[in-house]
């Protein structure tokens, strides 16, 4: 009988549940998200984007609003919240909870803009601004290092930035994003652009085409440095579907090539990308792009509309997917779980991803200017990069140059070049600074003393004296900074963007940052911590974070 039986079906009175358990389902929440949504699939894979939609509308994403997006989406409160939580720039409000103000500014913290007087921007900020109205935060790199000090205020980037600056900013309202002037389709059709491509399609040979590129000796150059031509090979060994993923998770601090080149001439990637996507079949393109970089998002949404409109490519054939900060999603592997809806935790490997990679299936990962390269080497032909050479060094290398320099930017270079070469097409030091040390690929990279200027800054060339060029992220500190100092910005740096998926890392960089704030450091046990680090970690964040606390410790004893 009815009233026997146990669970929400009860007759007794007194005993039966008015609903289910757990978050109720708010009516006025669940309108709005599916207004919202629209009629977007409801996808898995898609539950970042959506996500970004609500916190886009409300600055903030309410436990009520989760709830109805869990509903809408037939999945778990708790995956949204777990989903949610991992990406910073997600603000998570719990019932009864104050929401964040609907205006924040994120202050820059790298080592450029700390160089360049960050800290006390934002305590400038936070002294004068009113906390009810505006959210004063700390941020990573935001790919601006050339026009440090970099605030973003909702979505509009203000470059060398100043009190006086921000708040006027903030009385006009100007918080959206400014795009700059780039070469659209037309003009890039004009200049030949997609003729390699559409040759290819109607009828190339991929294996010559993928030969040429090994030639040219074009490389992965987001950081790892593998020959590019070699992975269409071992993606086409895997059976189909394949699919392709652009890496434009330039999270790296110090770097910003992959920016400039986005916001430039957006076509030369575009167009490497459909002849790489080619070369291996992939049946969609992926590209992933991070969320500090919102002009590039809306260049690319408007190059991509226009090649959809002109015929050559399928609509939905490439999907532009937009990151949430997480430093980590530029490990490829990270990166294709975070397109997969999912948190961007590195899988373990093998399988590498050009055997088992976006749902299972293999994928063909390439960076940015990795695929600008190959644009250009089959339209120029290989001797574009092998007729240049430099201390037995051949080819050219995007570097981006920030710090005390007189002129930061993004400098093509001979991959030969040395530090000494990079300050000089950078201006020469900047006035008053004389050049002490400098960090050639990133945090991860460590830091080099300037007697060591004549080593060639391309691959394989750094790693014996324990670094490597990495992304080419070139910052140059004078004798008015701290080494100390720079490698502890570096290590808190990696405290924030740990995953927290392994120990040695999660656990690691803590200790470290704590190690590295005494007044004088624990060699020994700063020792066993980066040999664990390096050893243990799963992905390369671990594995090189401890290369600042080694490189100061090696070079710069005097100030530890």
């Amino acid at each position: 009988m009815l009233d026997q039986r146990d669970g929400i079906g009860k007759a007794r009175k007194g005993r039966g549940r008015a609903t289910p358990k757990g978050r109720q389902l708010d009516d006025a929440a669940l309108a709005e998200v599916q207004r919202l949504l629209g009629d977007r699939p409801r996808r898995r894979d898609l539950l970042i984007e959506h996500l970004h939609l609500i916190q886009d509308a409300h600055c903030h994403l309410s436990a009520a609003h989760m709830r109805a997006l869990a509903h809408e989406m037939r999945l778990s409160q708790a995956e949204i919240w777990e989903v949610a939580s991992f990406y910073a720039h997600f603000d998570l409000v719990k019932e009864g909870e104050t929401p964040p103000p609907a205006l924040t500014v994120r202050v820059c913290d790298s080592l450029a803009c700390e160089l360049a007087g960050a800290q006390a921007l934002k305590q400038a900020l936070e002294d004068g601004m009113d906390p009810a109205a505006v959210r004063v935060v700390r941020a990573p790199c935001m790919g601006r290092c050339d026009t440090a000090p970099v605030v973003e205020l909702g979505h509009n980037h203000i470059d060398f930035a100043t009190p006086e600056m921000i708040r006027d900013a903030i009385n006009t309202g100007d918080t959206e994003v400014h795009i700059p002037d780039y070469q659209g389709f037309e003009s890039y059709r004009e200049d030949g652009g997609y003729s390699t491509f559409a040759t290819l399609r109607d009828g190339g040979d991929w294996e010559a085409v993928q030969q040429t590129v090994l030639d040219a000796g074009v490389r992965g150059l987001g950081g790892a440095g593998f020959p590019s031509g070699k992975k269409w090979g071992f993606v086409r060994a895997n059976e189909g579907p394949r699919y392709l993923a652009v890496n434009a998770d330039e999270g790296e601090p110090g770097t910003f090539k992959d920016r400039a080149l986005m916001e430039t001439a957006p076509h030369l990637m575009l167009e490497g990308m459909l002849i790489a996507a080619w070369a291996v079949e992939a049946e969609r393109c992926f590209i992933y792009m991070r969320d500090e970089y919102p002009a590039s998002l809306e260049i690319l949404r408007r190059e991509i509309a226009a090649l959809e409109d002109a015929g050559l490519i399928a609509p939905g054939y490439v999907d532009l997917r937009r990151g949430a900060g997480a430093y980590i999603c530029g490990e490829e592997s990270a990166m294709l779980e975070s397109i997969e809806g999912k948190r961007g935790i590195p899988r373990h490997r093998p399988p590498y991803v050009a055997q088992v990679g976006l749902w299972g299936r293999p994928t063909l990962v390439h960076n940015v200017e990795t695929l600008a390269w190959i644009t250009r080497v089959l339209r120029e032909g290989p001797e574009v990069l092998t007729s240049v050479e430099r201390n037995g060094r051949k080819g050219l290398r995007s570097y981006s140059v920030s710090g005390r320099v007189a002129a930061p930017g993004v400098y093509l270079l001979p991959a030969g070049s040395t530090i000494a070469d990079i300050i000089e097409a950078a201006g020469g030091m900047a006035e008053g600074h004389v050049f002490k040390a400098y960090q050639p690929g990133g945090p991860s990279s460590g830091l080099l003393p300037a007697s060591m200027d004549d080593i060639p800054m391309d691959f394989d060339m750094l790693q014996e004296h324990g670094s490597f060029i990495g992304s080419g992220a070139v910052v140059v500190l004078s004798d008015r900074g701290s080494a100390r100092a720079a490698a502890l910005n570096m290590m808190r740096f990696f405290e924030d963007e740990s995953c927290g998926q392994c120990t040695p890392c999660r656990v690691g960089c803590e200790k470290a940052v704590k190690l590295m704030q005494a007044d004088a450091w624990d060699r020994d046990l700063l020792g066993d911590l980066c040999t664990v680090m390096a050893d243990a970690s799963i992905c390369g964040l671990g594995q090189a974070a401890q290369n600042p606390i080694k490189l100061v410790l090696k070079h710069f004893p005097d100030e530890v």
